[in-house]
């Protein structure tokens, strides 16, 4: 729980939302040791519009039992690399199980080794921490949002393709496109509201 508070104090003070506003971060009521304190921590984040999960472990439990199943969050494990290194057993393990399942998960684990009441958090740790959380930040803010692909591809580059079952599937986004002709031709005729314009 240490850990998980440590976290929360870092996400409050390094991030922010869109509007400048620090964000919010939803503990669990208690550490996660089985399948109910695991269903409870899912219900809390489903009434508390959870858009990003991180788990984290010094120890050791079942993994299959514990980890997070919505397959539309985000989400990471820090398993804490101590003394008697449980952390990274749960963290391969877990990691492994959201694999088999097909459940994306990032996994992050210092370099160094920690006493066991060690409650910092390295620099490495850190880092990678901050960079889960802005991305996955960014996928809970596109979602439900639309993508516009103006055209189709760009000079043949398979990387201008939109791949709408990544959109649709992973970040829980719409795909729409338009012509680039005609947005053309809506500019050419000022075909468009001018005061929205204004306003980008």
């Amino acid at each position: 729980m240490n850990m998980a508070k440590a976290v929360a104090a870092l996400y409050a003070k390094e991030l922010r939302y869109p509007d400048g506003s620090p964000v919010e971060c939803v503990i669990a009521d208690t550490t996660i040791g089985g399948v109910k304190e695991a269903a409870a921590c899912a219900e809390k984040f489903a009434a508390s519009n959870v858009g990003v999960s991180l788990s984290v472990t010094p120890c050791w439990c079942y993994g299959s039992e514990t980890m997070d199943m919505n397959p539309l969050l985000p989400k990471a494990i820090w398993g804490f690399n101590g003394t008697e290194r449980p952390g990274a057993v749960y963290l391969a393990a877990t990691l492994a199980a959201h694999n088999q399942k097909g459940l994306p998960c990032f996994g992050i684990y210092g370099k160094d080794v920690q006493d066991m009441g060690d409650t910092t958090i390295p620099d490495d740790v850190r880092g990678k921490l901050l960079n889960f959380a802005r991305a996955g930040l960014a996928v809970a803010i596109m979602k439900g949002q639309s993508y516009l692909a103006i055209g189709s591809v760009s000079m043949g580059i398979a990387g201008s393709i939109v791949d709408p079952q990544f959109f649709q599937e992973y970040l829980g986004m719409r795909n729409e496109y338009v012509d680039s002709s005609e947005i053309l031709r809506r500019i050419q005729l000022n075909i468009f509201d001018q005061e929205e314009y204004k306003k980008r």
